[in-house]
């Protein structure tokens, strides 16, 4: 292994630590999918409103509505945001200042909208930069006084939703009295609680939203996903098969190689299928049971770790040019050691907690060491294969030489198309801050996961199992091309290519 490629494990071995003990603390996070708690929460403030994001994501229309159907066998289609013992708190001290009899002495109010309405929150369309209603624009009529200024929508007046909760005399707390709303049209809704009296400053929130689709609890955005889990877990399938068979067809020419294509495929297949078990269980109970989402994550992470690994030893020539690795093993293992851990903190980030996304902070402080390892992965392999190619021209192997072309085609054009989705899933994300593509948002993951299997199966068919396995097997006795090049060359040439191959084998046996 080159010194620089040494530098490279040590400085991607830094974040090892790190990632270990985030990883620790995600564990013990409980999971609630669909399901947004609430306990606790304090308010912050914005403009002259103080708020509360209560979550957000897509939701379809329910069927029921969209087949003006009423009848109980169509209530199964519903699609709501429910809310269940939702109570706000404010201090004792501002309960005290009010009148023991007075009906309404503070008033919270819970907004749900569509995010194609979120102008007509706050006083965009009056052209002020408050939220609340001052005396002002009280006075001109537009709004009330003490309350969220909104514009109805007038080609679906009752929305946007307000649910309006008062507390009562010098009580602390008042509990909201509405049940579920109904979604009647497709798009990405967001809840926000708020409230416009100073005094009710320290108020908090606690309680429960259940947000519903009409074919089940997993979010609009992620149901896509749940099919297309199906369809790969029977590519997975097909491909398995058909390695299988080929396996147990040329099982005395199997090489070393061929089983670490086969434990990439079997995981594969895994992953496949646990994550569509997940995402079924997600969509029938609203709940992200722990112990199987962190299966799912686990065996992503692992695949993707030994596929990085498998593109990085077939890069380096092994069992095809080079009989071990040699004194890089343990390197090698160190560099998959350390992207399993950094990759399993970021798949736990993504996949645990509520469906609402973590802080930009703390996605970038898990994404930026994936970044780092996946290009010290691209470096190492491709460094590896120049020097690959590079002994098959010595050796004049032209076989292999031509497998190892084909392999690194394909393998530049991954790459090429990965560059490639990166600057479209970066233009996607900052074009679409508040997510109202929330329909085709399924297609950034899904991507990655075909690239993965493409690149799959050209290795499946490059190094699929043979009745003549010497045409990519190592060698110890091969110096000249497997086509058959006559022996009869003078014996100083011979010499010379003997040592050439010499020289090649003390090298791998040293590094």
């Amino acid at each position: 292994m080159e010194r620089g490629d040494f530098r490279g494990a040590q400085a991607c071995g830094k974040g090892f630590w790190i990632s270990l003990l985030l990883f620790l603390c995600l564990i013990t996070t409980q999971v609630k999918g669909s399901i947004h708690e609430y306990r606790n929460e304090a308010f912050t403030t914005k403009s002259n409103a103080f708020f509360f994001h209560g979550g957000s994501e897509g939701l379809y229309a329910s069927k029921a509505s969209r087949h003006l159907d009423s009848s109980a066998s169509s209530q199964s289609g519903k699609s709501f945001i429910r809310f269940e013992g939702v109570t706000f708190r404010r201090t004792k001290e501002s309960a005290s200042r009010q009148e023991e009899m007075q009906p309404s002495t503070g008033v919270v109010e819970a907004i749900i909208l569509d995010v194609k309405d979120r102008e007509r929150i706050g006083g965009a369309f009056l052209k002020t930069s408050a939220i609340c209603c001052n005396h002002t624009l009280a006075e001109t009529g537009s709004c009330k006084l003490g309350e969220v200024i909104f514009q109805k929508n007038l080609e679906n007046p009752s929305w946007p939703r307000v649910i309006k909760t008062d507390f009562a005399g010098r009580r602390e707390e008042a509990k909201l009295e509405a049940d579920e709303i109904e979604i009647n049209s497709d798009g990405m809704y967001y809840l926000y609680f708020m409230f416009c009296n100073p005094e009710l400053k320290g108020t908090v929130i606690n309680g429960r939203t259940v947000w519903k689709n009409p074919n089940g609890y997993l979010p609009g955005k992620m149901t896509p996903l749940m099919t297309f889990f199906g369809i790969m877990s029977l590519a997975f399938l097909v491909l398995g098969l058909a390695w299988f068979l080929r396996f147990v067809q040329f099982w005395k020419d199997i090489i070393h190689l061929h089983y670490h294509i086969t434990a990439v495929i079997a995981l594969g297949m895994c992953e496949m299928a646990v994550w569509y078990f997940e995402y079924a269980n997600f969509n029938s109970t609203g709940l992200r049971p722990m112990g199987i989402t962190l299966w799912a994550v686990t065996f992503t992470t692992v695949k993707k770790t030994l596929s990085r690994l498998l593109l990085l030893v077939v890069s380096m020539g092994f069992g095809v040019v080079r009989p071990t690795l040699g004194g890089i093993t343990s390197k090698v293992l160190l560099l998959g050691l350390v992207y399993f851990i950094a990759s399993e903190a970021l798949e736990l980030i993504e996949h645990l907690g509520n469906i609402n996304d973590f802080s930009k902070k703390t996605k970038v402080f898990v994404v930026l060491p994936v970044v780092f390892l996946d290009s010290c992965f691209i470096l190492w392999i491709f460094s590896s294969l120049s020097k690959t190619l590079e002994k098959l021209q010595m050796r004049r192997n032209m076989a292999k030489l031509e497998l190892y072309r084909k392999f690194t085609n394909a393998l530049a054009v991954s790459v090429l198309l990965s560059i490639a989705w990166i600057g479209f899933e970066l233009y996607f994300n900052a074009t679409d801050p508040l997510s109202e593509l929330w329909q085709v948002a399924w297609v950034i993951p899904a991507f990655w996961t075909l690239l993965a299997y493409s690149l799959l199966v050209v290795i499946c068919v490059l190094w699929a199992p043979s009745h003549n396995p010497t045409r990519y097997a190592y060698s110890e006795g091969e110096d000249l091309d497997e086509e058959g090049i006559s022996l009869t060359t003078s014996d100083i040439a011979s010499k010379l290519e003997r040592n050439a191959l010499v020289e090649d084998l003390e090298e791998d046996k040293r590094e």
